[in-house]
C-alpha cells in the first residue's frame, strides 16, 4: 500500500510524524491554524499540500491516482468527503456510521450510480459482510448485532444518571474514540448501527435484531430461513476488520492475535432491555420513519454528547434531549443533500435551546 494522503481535525504533532513517515502527497486539517502550526513542525523544504476544513478533506478524498479512501472521520462531518470520494470513482472503507444514518438512501444510490466497491470497517458490519460471502440474499431471515453494554452495564438505572464522563468513557472491551465511547454508553452507537446495516445489507428494520454479549467476542451473526445461525467470531481488535477492508474480498495472515477457545471459558448473551437503553427504540423509530428524522436524530445526538463531555448535562439528559428534538421536527421525506443540512442545523440548534434552557 501506499499512502497518498492523511487527515486529522487537530493533532498536528502526531500527523507531522505520519507526514514524515508515509509521505504523502496532501493532508487535510480541521483549519487554518492548525494548517499552519503544521507546517511549522515540518522540516524545512517538505513537500506536501496541506489543505483544511470540509473543503481540504473533499479535495484529499477526490485525490487521482488513488484507489481506496478509507472514511472515518467522527460525525456529520464525514458525508461530504466520502460523497465526493465516491463521485470521484474511489471505493470506500467506510467507519463513519454516520453518512448512512444522515443520508443512507442517497449515499447507497451515489453508490451504485458510480459503481464503486463500499466495504464496512465497523466490526458488526464487517462480520455481517463475511458472512454474506457464502449465503443467498434470499435465505436471510434475520441480522443480530451484538453489544457489549458499554462501559455502565453494571450499574443500576438510577446510578446512571450521576455517571460522569470519566466513567462513561472507561469502555470495558474496546479503546474507541470519545464520541463513540458515550455512544456505546448509552446504545445509541448500537442504534446508528441498525440504521447503518439497513442500508448497507438491504434488510427490512423487521429483521435486525440487537442482543447483549459482554464479551464482544461473537462480532455478529445471521440466521437463515431454515433457522440456521451463523457467527463471527474473533478478539475484539478492530485491525481485523481494518485490515479485511483494505484486502477485502481477499484474507491475509497477520499478526493481530487469534481466539483462544481453551481459555474463553464462556459466552454470555442477555435481551436488550429498552427501559435502560431508550436509544436504540428511537433509532429504530427514526429509522423506520425515514426522511430527515435519521439527520436529526444524529445531530441531537451529537450535540448532547459534546455537551455531556463539557459537563453541562447529566448522562441521562443525552437521550432526553435528542427524543425531544425528534419530537418537535416536522419530517422531511425524500430529501436531497440540502435537505438533510437544514434538517441538522436545526437539530443542532432544537438541542442547544433545550441544553440551555
Amino acid at each position: 500500500f501506499t499512502v497518498k494522503a492523511l487527515s486529522a481535525k487537530s493533532d498536528v504533532a502526531r500527523l507531522a510524524g505520519q507526514i514524515e513517515r508515509y509521505h504523502p502527497v496532501a493532508v487535510a486539517v480541521g483549519d487554518e491554524g492548525c494548517a499552519d502550526g503544521l507546517k511549522a513542525m515540518l522540516p524545512p523544504g517538505f513537500d506536501v499540500d496541506i489543505v483544511w476544513g470540509e473543503a481540504g478533506l473533499c479535495r484529499i478524498a477526490a485525490l487521482d491516482d488513488v484507489d481506496l479512501v478509507i472514511t472515518a472521520v467522527v460525525g456529520a462531518a464525514g458525508l461530504m468527503p466520502t460523497l465526493a470520494a465516491i463521485k470521484a470513482g474511489k471505493d470506500i472503507a467506510l467507519a463513519n456510521k454516520e453518512t448512512l444514518v444522515m443520508a443512507g438512501d442517497i449515499f447507497i444510490s451515489e453508490v451504485r450510480a458510480h459503481e464503486v466497491e463500499l466495504i464496512p470497517i465497523d466490526s458488526e458490519h464487517s462480520a455481517i459482510l463475511s458472512l454474506m460471502q457464502n449465503l443467498n440474499r434470499s435465505d436471510i431471515a434475520r441480522i443480530i448485532l451484538t453489544a457489549s453494554g458499554g462501559s455502565l452495564r453494571d450499574k443500576t438505572i438510577d446510578e446512571m444518571r450521576d455517571v460522569t464522563p470519566e466513567e462513561a468513557l472507561a469502555h470495558p472491551n474496546w479503546d474507541m474514540g470519545s464520541k463513540i465511547t458515550i455512544d456505546s454508553a448509552t446504545m445509541m452507537n448500537k442504534g446508528l448501527e441498525v440504521i447503518e446495516a439497513h442500508h448497507l445489507f438491504a434488510v427490512d428494520y423487521s429483521q435486525i435484531e440487537v442482543v447483549i454479549h459482554p464479551e464482544s467476542i461473537i462480532h455478529s451473526m445471521v440466521e437463515t430461513s431454515d433457522g440456521a445461525l451463523f457467527a463471527h467470531m474473533g478478539v475484539p481488535d478492530m485491525a481485523h476488520p481494518i485490515l479485511y477492508s483494505l484486502v477485502y474480498p481477499e484474507r491475509r495472515k497477520n499478526p493481530f492475535g487469534r481466539l483462544d477457545l481453551e481459555t474463553l471459558g464462556r459466552l454470555s448473551f442477555s435481551p436488550f432491555d429498552n427501559s435502560r437503553y431508550p436509544a436504540l427504540k428511537l433509532c429504530f423509530t427514526a429509522g423506520r420513519l425515514g426522511g430527515t428524522m435519521p439527520a436529526v436524530l444524529n445531530a441531537a445526538n451529537e450535540v448532547a454528547v459534546d455537551s455531556f463531555l463539557e459537563k453541562r448535562i447529566l448522562f441521562t439528559d443525552i437521550i432526553t434531549i435528542v427524543e425531544k428534538t425528534l419530537g418537535a421536527h416536522e419530517k422531511v421525506d425524500n430529501p436531497d443533500i440540502s435537505a438533510i443540512f437544514t434538517a441538522d442545523s436545526w437539530a443542532r440548534e432544537n438541542a442547544m435551546s433545550l441544553i440551555r434552557g
